[in-house]
């Protein structure tokens, strides 16, 4: 088949114009029977590669992904779209599960989609063979890898499945996998080299910010209080935290659920179903909530505790904004979080080559928070990509400036080392301002040469730069039994003034500066608001004719129709049938199923 006839069927069917950057190189080669590894950013259209040569050319393609929401999700979408498609998993009851089957036996299905697990129940494999298995899609591939942030050790046994297949050609697909990430899912993956397509790990449409954590539900709050209305995802580190901060925010007037996985797996189910079918609602969750989130118009994703890595980092905020338009992020992070991390990763059993490795990337993720410079240039630094300063993150927009805290630096290193290399951050702080605590007396530290020396800057102030420093790696923990901090080379480096150190301004905790924000902020939306004129009217009119449709099929809202092509609806005003087919988003399938639907809301709304 042409490139152009491909192109055609990507618009009849899925009422595309055309391919995204990167997937008409990838389908080219995954048609052509070669192995293909692609790393491609999250709502670039990865399963787009292994969806249309289904459609195209027949066959049976296996798709193993590894949560059962999102075969759900992806396989209802694709039965929208006209497309035969099914699921092979433990949440199918039997009637299901034997439909599937004779589906498969009579050749009617181009996808289907199954766990790593049950690819490797014992004659499963062997039995999709005798079917005839055309090709071999793996999603989320980084999980293969030991090196990935979400090592699945069954996803290391899908080699083997597929030589049970009878080897058909094999396309992997993930967001996140820097270079050893790479290596180890070619070495692991495929029997032969395959070709390797890396696309940029740029999202331009998601700004990046951080803060120090000082009173974290109001930060929180004040962030949320600028986007009511939209949807997003707040990361918690634990289930407890899910809870209450959920049930602060519910109090606070947001529509947000807790979801962790110590719910039982209804609750979680009408969770995500609400989630994935209205507008507006806040999921407080922890990392639980991650690789089955298929929802496209996300609009913001917060960090309420620092993540687990860079690679955990980038999948968790890739959740936003995959239909492409502008969405916001923010992380928070403390000394606290940062000391925990560096635990964590001390008290696992490594061997050095691995646990220099972690350290290296732990050091990457308290360098992402408190380092200088553009976030979206050190984020790609990560992954071995070059780019010029973004212009969206908060070093970009002047929030954060920078200071020579050498001086500073040094005060604070000399009463570390003063008061023994063995005091927490709260001991060094009373130290530097002078106060005379039960503990800074009982040790004597009120007789030290650093005693007082800090005295002209807050408590806090010290307590910040206590973070900057360990963030920084000029402080280390003294005992991961009873914490508290020693000097690495660094830091010594920086005492005896070998080296210099620049860290970001620190911020003031202030409630008037983030109250004043707030209303600022609240003033700017209700502009707006008014700005968006009938437009907006209009698309909010599409948005409900939309919820209406998705709740009385029992679909997620983006099933219907993307956030992209309603507001290209509101743009366009399409009135007939012929105008809705040009809108991006809408095949022949939905053109059939929903187009008269909308035709009557736009005329409606725009009476």
């Amino acid at each position: 088949m042409t490139d152009a006839a491909a192109r055609a069927a990507l618009s009849r069917i899925f009422g595309y114009a055309d391919f995204r950057p990167g997937q008409a190189e990838i389908i080219a080669a995954h048609r052509a029977g070669r192995p293909v590894l692609a790393v491609m950013p999250t709502g670039s259209g990865k399963s787009m590669c292994y969806q249309l040569p289904a459609v195209l050319d027949g066959g049976l393609t296996v798709v193993v992904s590894p949560l059962i929401a999102l075969m759900r999700d992806q396989v209802r979408q694709l039965e929208a779209q006209g497309v035969a498609a099914a699921a092979l998993n433990s949440a199918m009851g039997d009637a299901e599960t034997a439909t599937t089957w004779r589906a498969l036996r009579v050749k009617s299905l181009r996808l289907l989609y199954v766990s790593p697990e049950r690819l490797l129940t014992d004659g499963f494999a062997a039995r999709l063979k005798e079917l005839g298995v055309t090709r071999l899609a793996v999603d989320e591939a980084h999980c293969v890898s030991e090196w990935g942030h979400d090592f699945r050790p069954e996803y290391r046994e899908i080699a083997r499945a597929a030589q049970a297949m009878g080897d058909p050609p094999v396309l992997a697909l993930t967001a996140t996998a820097g270079r050893a990430t790479r290596a180890d899912i070619v070495e692991r993956l495929f029997p032969r080299p395959p070709e390797i397509f890396v696309h940029s790990f740029d999202r331009p449409n998601l700004s990046l910010a951080f803060a120090e954590k000082q009173a974290p539900r109001r930060q929180i709050a004040a962030f949320l209080s600028r986007r009511r209305g939209q949807s997003g995802i707040l990361y918690c580190a634990s289930r407890a935290g899910t809870e209450r901060l959920a049930a602060a925010l519910e109090a606070d007037g947001f529509d947000a659920l807790a979801y962790h996985a110590g719910l039982d797996a209804q609750t979680r189910q009408t969770r995500q179903d609400r989630f994935q079918q209205e507008d507006g609602v806040v999921m407080v969750a922890t990392v639980a909530f991650g690789m089955g989130v298929n929802k496209p118009d996300v609009r913001f994703v917060v960090h309420a505790d620092m993540p687990s890595s860079v690679e955990a980092y980038y999948q968790e905020i890739g959740r936003a904004g995959r239909d492409g338009l502008p969405a916001d992020t923010l992380t928070l992070y403390s000394l606290e979080d940062m000391a925990l991390r560096r635990r964590q990763i001390d008290e696992k059993a490594l061997d050095e080559t691995r646990a220099r490795i972690e350290h290296r990337r732990f050091g990457a993720l308290t360098m992402l928070c408190e380092g200088v410079g553009c976030r979206r240039q050190q984020l790609l630094a990560y992954f071995d990509e070059a780019s010029p300063p973004c212009g969206r993150c908060d070093h970009c927009n002047g929030e954060i400036r920078l200071r020579d805290a050498t001086l500073e630096a040094q005060k604070a290193l000399s009463a570390v080392a003063r008061t023994g290399q063995r005091f927490g951050a709260g001991h060094i702080a009373d130290v530097l301002t002078g106060s005379a605590s039960a503990a800074v007396t009982r040790h004597r530290h009120d007789a030290i040469k650093t005693f007082g020396v800090g005295r002209d800057l807050p408590r806090t102030h010290w307590m910040g730069l206590m973070r900057q420093l360990f963030a920084a790696q000029a402080l280390e923990e003294a005992s991961s039994e009873h914490g508290g901090f020693r000097l690495t080379e660094k830091g010594e480096a920086i005492l005896f003034g070998r080296e210099k150190l620049e860290l970001p301004e620190l911020r003031a905790p202030t409630r008037d500066r983030a109250e004043a924000k707030g209303r600022r902020a609240a003033r700017r939306a209700a502009v707006e608001a008014a700005e968006a004129g009938p437009q907006g009217a209009v698309l909010a009119a599409l948005k409900r004719k939309r919820l209406a449709l998705a709740r009385e099929e029992g679909v997620a809202a983006y099933m219907i129709f993307p956030d992209r092509t309603l507001i290209e609806m509101a743009a366009e005003r399409p009135a007939t049938l012929d105008e809705m087919r040009a809108i991006s988003g809408v095949g022949e399938r939905k053109l059939v199923r929903y187009g008269e639907a909308f035709l009557e809301a736009l005329e409606e709304a725009t009476r």
